[in-house]
Parts: C-alpha cells; structure tokens; sequence
C-alpha cells in the first residue's frame, strides 16, 4: 500500500466513525474505498468491520449522557444484537464468496434506500404511538438488524434507528445513542469471527481503526451541527459508485 493509499484508508475511517456515530452508514464510505483499492470485498468487509469498531467505542461514549438510564434495555437488546451478529459473521464465512458479491450490491441499495428515507422515517416516528421497551418484538428486530450488521453492516444503524423508533417510545437522541453501542458490539463480535477463520489485512484494520476512533470523538462532538443533508448526499454519491464498481467489475 502506497503512502496515499494509506492516506486514504485513514482519512475514509475518519469520516466512517463520524457518520457511524451520527447517520449510521459509515460502511458505504470506507468499503467503497477498499473495493477501489483493488481488496476483494470478503476481506474487505472483514477488515473494515473490524476496524470500526474502536470508533464505536469512542462514538458511544461521546453519547453517554444520552444512554443514561438505559443500562437494563442494553442489557435485553444487546445479547440479541450480539448474537445476530455472530450469525451473520458466519454466514459471511459459510457462503461461498461469489454470493456476498452476487448480493452486495443489493445491500448497498437497500442502506442508500434507508439514508435517504431516514427524514421520513423520523417524522412518522413522532406521530406513531409506540412502547417504552418494545418488548419482543425489539428484541427480534435487533436480532435481525445483528445478521444484516454481522454479513455486511452498511447502514445497520441506521436500519436499527428506524425499526426500534417505530417499536419504542423514545427520543431519537436517546435511540441514536443506544444504536451506537448495539452496532459497535456487532461489530465487534463479527471482528472476533473473522479473525478467528477468516483473512485479514491488518494494515487496513490499523489505518481504519485509527481513523475511526478520531471519527467517534468528532462525530459525537459536532456531528450533530452538521447538515444532515450534506451527509446523506455524500454517502449516497460513494455508495452509487461501489455499486457501479462492483456490477461493471
């Protein structure tokens, strides 16, 4: 890897930690990144899951105020994003690789889906009548948001956001805050997968993971001054292009 390549990497882990902590769609920037590089999207993906996961670390705990009195709903909804994660970790690994490249592309969409309606889904939020805990029925949902986040994990967050926000009766705020600890144990459990049995460019988790860390601080700082707008656009414009990239190649 070249000195700007690895720039690059670097600086696309920056910005990934900071949409993490904020939209929840980090993954449409840096694993369009390493398809450009030339990586092959298995190890992509693995390394870039991997890498993100101290940037939900430091993002999660730039919204601690936000998560206070919500220690006993992270303790019910995380071993059902824990283990959902671990699932779709192994599926990744199961699957014969030409099926995640077959269906990649339909994720990126499907997340570029979610992005762009993710206004809308905030404004039907506020006027649906919804649970404080969810009961059941968000324990599934996150369940199933931990595979989608285990197997591929772009837009999780923001998947997550919107399925517990229509389930739950909380400030988005507070569920934001709470997405940022469900998606980074995801991804650290699908970290542990992959390291355990699958390849690994360490070089990337390093640069990733560097720049991901300084995003979580940043995102969590003044990613809320930030024009949603902007954000969206530019996820949606880098996600287009890997899916270009990946149907042409």
């Amino acid at each position: 890897m070249t000195p700007i390549e690895a720039t690059l990497v670097a600086v696309a882990g920056v910005c990934a930690g900071a949409i993490n902590t904020v939209v929840g769609s980090g993954t449409l920037i840096t694993f369009p990144v390493l398809l450009a590089l030339g990586y092959p999207p298995v190890v992509a993906n693995a390394s870039n899951s991997i890498g993100l996961v101290p940037g939900g670390i430091t993002g999660a705990f730039g919204y601690r105020s936000e998560l206070a009195g919500q220690g006993k709903r992270l303790l019910r909804l995380g071993g059902a994003s824990l283990l959902g994660g671990a699932v779709g970790a192994s599926l990744l690994l199961i699957l014969d690789p030409d099926v995640f490249e077959a269906v990649v592309p339909v994720l990126i969409i499907i997340a570029l889906i979610l992005v762009v309606l993710q206004p809308w889904l905030s404004r039907r939020l506020a006027s649906m009548e919804r649970h404080e805990h969810g009961g059941a029925s968000a324990i599934a949902a996150t369940f199933g948001a931990g595979i989608y986040g285990g197997y591929f994990g772009a837009a999780q967050g923001v998947l997550l956001v919107g399925m517990l926000g229509i389930l739950m009766d909380e400030r988005l705020q507070r569920l934001n805050a709470l997405k940022n600890v469900l998606t980074a144990g995801v991804n650290m459990v699908a970290g542990i997968v992959f390291v355990a049995v699958a390849e690994i460019d360490w070089q990337v988790v390093l640069l990733i993971a560097a720049g991901s860390t300084v995003g979580g601080v940043l995102g969590a700082k003044i990613g809320r001054r930030l024009p949603p707008t902007v954000l969206r656009g530019v996820i949606v414009v880098v996600g287009l292009v890997a899916v270009t990239k990946l149907l042409i190649d």
